[in-house]
């Protein structure tokens, strides 16, 4: 069975039709030719494809496309550009957070969705019972620990979310 879905991706209003099963990873890379997320593990662990819907981080993998009509999906390639980079695209550069960058578009929209999460005081399992979470780097590793680096950059990408929470 098909479905008529449009998603609002990096700010463009896309039409496409899917098979209900179709993933929004799927449909995006497959269907709408949107490469930054990629397919890591297709089972949620790793988080390279994690987009931002509606705001929230979700691993795209996980979701069903028809279940995101009419969501505003933001992956990394629409935080910014090589002329206005996202300040956490920048701080991903200037402190060297990345190396292979697979997973790099996925970690960028995690710290995203952390530094939201973050200011709209949403606890960590790591924060303490009461506490306003901050943005220390056992809370930044904990909040980042969905999206997986095969490279290592965890130092860099750390640094990187804290010289953004500033």
């Amino acid at each position: 069975m098909e479905a008529d879905i449009t998603l609002r991706v990096d700010g463009e209003a896309r039409a496409v039709t899917v098979d209900t099963r179709t993933t929004l990873l799927d449909a995006l890379r497959d269907r709408l030719g949107v490469t930054a997320p990629k397919k890591g593990c297709d089972h949620g662990q790793c988080g390279s494809c994690t987009v931002l819907v509606d705001g929230r981080r979700e691993v795209s993998c996980l979701s069903l496309a028809v279940a995101k009509d009419g969501a505003e999906v933001v992956t990394a390639a629409g935080l910014g550009d090589e002329d206005g980079p996202h300040p956490v695209q920048r701080a991903f550069v200037d402190n060297d957070a990345l190396q292979c960058g697979f997973c790099t578009p996925g970690q960028v929209c995690s710290a995203v969705g952390v530094l939201a999460e973050a200011k709209a005081g949403w606890p960590s399992a790591v924060t303490a019972p009461g506490a306003t979470p901050e943005l220390t780097d056992a809370e930044i590793r904990e909040r980042m620990s969905g999206n997986l680096c095969r490279c290592g950059a965890y130092p860099g990408i750390v640094a990187a979310v804290r010289e953004v929470a500033g």
